[in-house]
C-alpha cells in the first residue's frame, strides 16, 4: 500500500505542477537556446522551457520528508539524497547561466567537472561512514576488498554516470525514459534487500519521471535541462553504490555507457585521423542522421535499455 502511495502521489503531483510551471518558465524565458551545431530538425525546439528536472527532484524529496522523515537517520538514504540534490544543483547553476546569457555556454567545462569531482569525493566519505572498500562480484557472489581502488571506482562512477546521462538527454523523452527503465531493477534490488527507505524513494522518483514524461515525449513541452540529467546520473551512481551493485550499473546503465563511448571514439578518431566514425555523436544523433525519426530512435533506445535492465537484474540474482 505504501509503495502505491509513494508512486501515485509523486505521479499526480508532477501531473498537477507541470501545466502550472510550463507557462511560468515561458513567461520568464527560461528556455532552450539554439545550438549552432545542432540538427536542422531540432531547431523547432528552440524556445522550449527547460529546467523541468527541478520538479522530479523536489517532489520525491518533499514526499519522502513528509511521509518518512525518519529516513534522514538512514545514512544510505542521505548518500542518495546528497547525490540527487547535489548533482541537480550543479546542473541548475549550469542551466541558470545558460538561460540568463541566452546561449549554450553555461558553466566552464573545467569548473563543472571540478564541482562534480568535489561532490563525488564528499559522497565517498559519506559512504565510508558506514561502508568499506569491498566490491561485490556478481555471479561469483563474493566480496573483494580493493582498497584505494574503491575510491577511484566511486569517483569515476559519479563523474562518469552524471555526464553519461547528461549526454543521453538529446531527444524528447529519451533520458527520462531510459533512466526510468534503469531504475526498475534497482527498485527490486532495494526491496529484496529490505532497504525500504531506498525502495520507497525510488518509487517516488519513478512516479515523478512517469509524470514528467507526459510533458516530455515528442513533441516535448518542457526539457529537464542539466538540472535533471545530472541529478539522474548522480542518483543511479548513488543507488548502485549503497546497494553494492556497482558492477551491475555498467550493464543496467549500458546505454549511457554506449552514448559516452560514441562521443569519446568520435573525438579521438577525428583528432588522430581527421575522420568521424559516427555521422554525429552522441549515438542517438547518429541514428537520426541515418534517416530514423526522433520517435523511432527513442523507442529503439527504450528497447535496448529494457534488455540491459533485464540482463543486469538476472545477473544480479544469479
Amino acid at each position: 500500500m505504501e509503495a502505491i502511495l509513494y508512486l501515485g502521489i509523486s505521479l499526480v503531483a508532477v501531473l498537477v505542477i507541470m501545466p502550472l510551471l510550463i507557462p511560468v518558465l515561458h513567461k520568464i524565458k527560461f528556455s532552450q537556446s539554439e545550438r549552432e551545431e545542432g540538427l536542422e530538425s531540432h531547431k523547432v525546439k528552440t524556445g522550449t522551457p527547460t529546467m523541468g528536472g527541478i520538479v522530479f527532484i523536489v517532489v520525491p524529496v518533499i514526499l519522502l520528508l513528509i511521509l518518512n522523515p525518519g529516513a534522514l537517520q538512514d545514512v544510505k538514504m542521505v548518500t542518495i539524497l546528497v547525490a540527487y540534490v547535489g548533482y541537480g544543483l550543479i546542473g541548475f547553476i549550469d542551466d541558470f547561466i545558460i538561460v540568463v546569457q541566452k546561449n549554450n555556454n553555461g558553466l566552464p567545462a573545467r569548473m563543472k567537472f571540478l564541482l562534480q569531482a568535489a561532490l563525488a569525493i564528499v559522497l565517498y566519505f559519506i559512504y565510508k561512514s558506514y561502508g568499506d572498500n569491498t566490491l561485490w562480484i556478481p555471479i561469483m557472489n563474493m566480496d573483494v576488498n580493493i582498497g584505494f581502488f574503491f575510491f577511484l571506482l566511486v569517483f569515476v562512477m559519479f563523474t562518469a554516470e552524471s555526464n553519461a546521462v547528461n549526454l543521453t538527454d538529446g531527444l524528447d523523452g529519451l533520458c527520462a525514459g531510459t533512466v526510468l527503465i534503469a531504475l526498475v531493477p534497482f527498485i527490486i534490488f532495494a526491496y529484496q534487500a529490505d532497504n525500504l527507505n531506498v525502495f520507497y524513494f525510488l518509487l517516488a522518483v519513478a512516479g515523478a519521471l512517469i509524470g514528467y514524461l507526459r510533458f516530455n515525449i515528442h513533441p516535448a513541452k518542457i526539457f529537464m535541462g542539466d538540472t535533471g540529467s545530472l541529478a539522474l546520473g548522480g542518483l543511479l551512481a548513488a543507488v548502485a553504490l549503497v546497494l553494492q551493485k556497482e558492477i551491475l550499473l555498467v550493464i543496467i546503465g549500458g546505454l549511457f555507457l554506449m552514448e559516452t563511448l560514441s562521443v569519446t571514439i568520435q573525438v579521438i578518431s577525428f583528432k588522430t585521423r581527421g575522420k568521424r566514425v559516427f555521422r554525429m555523436a552522441p549515438l542517438h544523433h547518429h541514428f537520426e542522421m541515418g534517416g530514423m525519426s526522433e520517435t523511432k530512435v527513442v523507442w529503439l533506445f527504450y528497447g535496448i535499455s529494457l534488455v540491459l535492465a533485464i540482463l543486469g537484474y538476472v545477473i544480479g540474482v544469479m
